[in-house]
């Protein structure tokens, strides 16, 4: 035996070669569980604010349906995820060499029911979230004949324009047969309400709304009404998200894009450009103010006074296999 006792087995050391205790997997468990706790707690939401999962308060009768679908899918996650790793914990923790017995453990080809077992498995979970996605999808992206309000969203490098395709006083014209809006296709245009000569708003990235003194131009919108975006593109692909309506679409040249949300609490939201759309898309912000209904034709007055009457134009015209769906949707 040398005299540092370098000849001893690996992991043992000490007089007559007694075995190092080995940290009980008891206190790494608690240490584990520790930083878990800080983590969730450490991002400063409040309890009121945790069911909703980093969601905002949803603020449109559809939002929350979209939370619902967020918070089902982070269950089945948080599911497959304590499954999997406690799999994975238990194989390492019962299956791992013995401290005394140095042999090879039975050698496995193949298992078929366990093989069954993990193809199976995730194909009914896929199926479970397709079908509640296509469900929910069908219902919010689904357009009633005649909304109450229609505002075409026109995006831009690097700003928004907002054509409120309204029967306003002091603006003639009609949506229908407007040169600006031949962008956006007839489907969408029958359902324009009759004589409609509206009036639009445009901003900048230096526009800032006037009360929060928030970047962008502002969007207003009445409480209780059912309103239909149209989105239209001049020249990119941009995608128009209010953030605590939890629903965005993408903004796309020679195509339309179309939905509808019912406000239902009044306020000043936050909207922003959610594809990246080049190197001023972080300008690309907007404000979305709910009021009540006689608030917003007061509001759509004072526009068509200041002479911003009419509309601007929408965007690129269809391109042909664009229009060639159109048709056979019709």
């Amino acid at each position: 035996m040398s005299p540092n006792g370098s000849d001893l087995p690996h992991g043992l050391e000490g007089v007559g070669g007694t075995p190092k205790p080995r940290r009980p997997m008891r206190r790494k468990l608690l240490q584990a569980l520790t930083a878990g706790l800080v983590l969730a707690t450490a991002t400063g939401c409040t309890w009121e604010d945790f069911p909703r999962l980093g969601m905002p308060t949803p603020t449109t009768e559809e939002a929350p349906r979209i939370l619902s679908l967020w918070q089902g899918s982070w269950a089945a996650a948080l599911a497959v995820g304590v499954l999997v790793w406690g799999l994975i914990l238990w194989s390492a923790f019962f299956h791992r060499r013995s401290r005394t017995k140095v042999e090879v453990p039975p050698q496995t080809r193949y298992n078929m029911p366990i093989e069954a077992l993990y193809t199976v498995v995730p194909l009914i979970i896929v199926s479970v979230f397709f079908y509640f996605t296509a469900r929910d999808e069908s219902e919010l992206l689904k357009l009633e004949k005649k909304p109450d309000v229609t505002v075409n969203v026109v995006g831009f490098q690097w700003s928004w324009c907002f054509n409120y395709v309204e029967n306003v006083e002091g603006s003639t014209g009609d949506a229908k047969t407007s040169k600006e809006l031949d962008a956006i296709p007839d489907r969408y245009r029958e359902a324009f309400p009759a004589d409609a000569g509206g009036v639009h708003d445009c901003g900048i990235p230096g526009t800032r709304n006037p009360q929060t003194n928030n970047p962008g131009p502002t969007l207003w919108l009445p409480e209780g009404k059912r309103v239909r975006f149209v989105l239209t593109s001049r020249d990119v692909i941009h995608s128009f998200w209010v953030v605590p309506f939890l629903m965005k679409q993408d903004v796309i040249p020679g195509h339309t894009n179309a939905f509808e949300v019912t406000p239902n609490r009044e306020g000043t939201f936050l909207g922003k450009c959610a594809e990246l759309c080049g190197v001023d898309h972080s300008r690309m912000l907007f404000n979305v103010k709910v009021v009540s209904p006689e608030r917003y034709e007061q509001h759509l007055k004072d526009l068509a006074k200041k002479g911003q009457n009419g509309y601007v134009p929408a965007g690129i015209e269809q391109s042909g296999p664009e229009k060639n769906r159109e048709s056979n949707i019709l």
